[in-house]
Formats: C-alpha cells, sequence, structure tokens
C-alpha cells in the first residue's frame, strides 16, 4: 500500500471513530428520536460515499484491464508472461535443471520509451514461451537439463 493509501485510510478510521463517539454522545444527551434522526442522515451519506468509492474503483479496475494488450497462451504447455522470465520450462523428467536466480535477469519496461503500452503476448503451439522482456533460462524439451 503506498503511503497516500495509508493516510487515506488511517483519515477515514478515525473519521468512523469520531461519527460513532458523536452519536453514541447524541443519543445519551438528547431523545432518542433525534440520535435516531441523526443516524439515518450519517448512514445515508456514508452509503452514497462507499457507492461512490466502489464505482471509482471498479472504473480503474477496468481501465487497468483494458489495456488492449492481453497475455495469452494458447498450447499445451505454453507459457506467455508479460515481463521477464528467470526460468521457464515446459518438459518433463526435468534432472539437475537451476533456476536462474531473478536478480539476474534485469526488468524491461512494458512499451517503448514513448510512454506506448507494449502489444499482446501470445504463445501459441504447444511448449512454446513469450515473455515481453527478457529471459534468463528457457526450455521446452524432456530429459535433460543445465548444468
Amino acid at each position: 500500500m503506498t503511503d497516500r493509501a495509508k493516510v487515506v485510510v488511517t483519515a477515514v478510521a478515525v473519521l468512523c471513530g469520531l461519527a460513532a463517539v458523536g452519536l453514541t454522545v447524541l443519543a445519551l444527551m438528547v431523545d432518542l428520536d433525534t440520535a435516531d434522526r441523526a443516524a439515518s442522515v450519517v448512514g445515508a451519506v456514508v452509503g452514497l460515499a462507499g457507492l461512490v468509492v466502489s464505482l471509482f474503483g471498479l472504473h480503474r479496475a477496468e481501465a487497468a484491464a483494458g489495456d488492449g494488450n492481453p497475455v495469452e497462451a494458447a498450447g499445451a504447455r505454453s507459457i506467455a508472461v508479460r515481463g521477464s522470465i528467470g526460468y521457464a520450462a515446459t518438459g518433463d523428467r526435468r534432472r539437475g535443471a537451476r533456476p536462474v536466480d531473478a536478480a539476474a535477469v534485469p526488468p524491461v519496461p512494458s512499451g517503448d520509451a514513448g510512454g506506448v503500452p507494449a502489444g499482446p503476448v501470445r504463445s501459441q503451439g504447444e511448449r512454446s514461451i513469450a515473455a515481453d522482456g527478457n529471459v534468463g533460462f528457457a526450455d521446452t524439451g524432456d530429459e535433460g537439463g543445465a548444468a
């Protein structure tokens, strides 16, 4: 969670706590009809705020998912990854294979220098491997393995 999100969550928690204390004091100091009306108004405002926040979150999730650049693996034992792959193997009966340290494979930012998102990452066909970045070690065969 980012620092800004932590501040927002903390502020909302404090406001909710203050509202609960305020409604409790209102119920104890004045008659229940007034406290009931105040609680109804506060509940309606909080409900509408929750609706706005959920619609905003839904809109952001759709925008992030709808970038038009899918990651698809269509073949048997195929692998498609947006980003870098340190180690990818689709074979059977691997012997002596040692994965590449993920830190040894430098990440490649998605898209070009102009900020345009990269195209689709598709891996089609049996045991195919596609990555929108660097591949440290990839093996699509059986038996054997890296020394």
